[in-house]
């Protein structure tokens, strides 16, 4: 779908100083629980699982060639979700290759595709780490590291990665970066410069928003404030300060509705992150593919904007 306003930087709720920290950190839950929310009848898979099919789809082969960095990962939201549903459709298609093959004759087999299975590799860094909340989530999966130290996304380290150890991870792997739910919060001159800064340091980015400015976006973010009344019990019912200022004092609920707006308002296009890319100095994206589109995370409403670019030497 169209846009259907052009693009204004106004302020989200969340993003302030002045909102309570225990606040923040429950609307936060909130996003995530969006991210991972599967509902049968409405949604074919959660949306963290079709960011792992995009990603898969778009990358294609070159899939388990690239470790996948989390530049704005907050808590750790939606990124522990993609690592597992991304690794596990991965051995999916491995054991299905394989089982394939092993109906055909030793003469006839691509050991290609039945050795170049790799998993991948996930990693969490912030400009404020939450390490006790990472160091949780990485204990779940081999596969999912953290960065201890702040990382700006502005001027990230190259050799960031080097400290991790990863095992799975070959010398120079090349690294993809994530913004997820992330880069709509930039203003214009702070994304030109993670943007530049993405262009000259890595082989590749993602830009993955669950809403952009559609009609549809504003339909689902105008009904996701009774979505989170319906199934906040399920989901919160030990926390019970987040089920105060859910029902009591509905302050959660106000703020994922108000800022769903804003982030749809916010939120840029293909065109529009292609078009900001050709006007960084010294062609920094002739040597870069760019590729973006939409994908129905809830049926007619609700769409996944994605734009991934991958450097065409990489």
């Amino acid at each position: 779908m169209a846009p259907i306003v052009a693009r204004r930087h106004l302020f989200e709720i969340n993003d302030q100083p002045w909102l309570p920290a225990f606040i923040r950190a429950r609307v936060q839950a909130g996003l995530t629980l969006l991210w991972t929310l599967h509902l049968p009848l409405l949604q074919p898979s959660s949306p963290a699982s079709l960011v792992a099919r995009t990603l898969h789809t778009v990358l294609g082969n070159q899939i388990s060639e690239y470790t996948y960095v989390d530049f704005c990962a907050g808590a750790g939201g939606p990124t522990p979700y993609f690592e597992a549903d991304l690794n596990a459709q991965l051995a999916s298609n491995h054991k299905q290759s394989h089982d394939d093959e092993s109906l055909q004759s030793k003469d006839h087999v691509d050991k290609d595709s039945t050795e170049s299975y790799r998993p991948v590799d996930f990693v969490l860094t912030d400009i404020a780490p939450h390490i006790s909340a990472w160091n949780a989530a990485a204990q779940k999966s081999p596969h999912l590291h953290y960065v201890s130290k702040s990382i700006d996304a502005a001027n990230a380290p190259t050799d960031m990665l080097d400290s991790l150890g990863l095992a799975s991870r070959p010398a120079g792997q090349k690294v993809v970066r994530l913004f997820s739910l992330a880069f709509h919060h930039f203003p214009d001159p702070l994304a030109r410069s993670i943007l530049e800064n993405t262009l000259k340091t890595s082989s590749g980015f993602a830009i993955l928003e669950l809403q952009g400015r559609t009609l549809a976006s504003c339909i689902m973010i105008a009904l996701m404030g009774p979505l989170i009344l319906l199934v906040t019990p399920f989901y919160f019912w030990r926390d019970p300060i987040h089920l105060i200022f859910t029902y009591l004092i509905p302050i959660i609920p106000i703020v994922l509705v108000f800022d769903g707006f804003v982030s749809s308002i916010r939120t840029r296009t293909g065109e529009e992150v292609k078009q900001m890319a050709d006007a960084l100095e010294g062609d920094a994206s002739a040597n870069w593919e760019f590729r973006w589109g939409t994908e129905w995370h809830t049926k007619v409403i609700g769409e996944m904007t994605w734009i991934i670019g991958i450097k065409k030497d990489s």
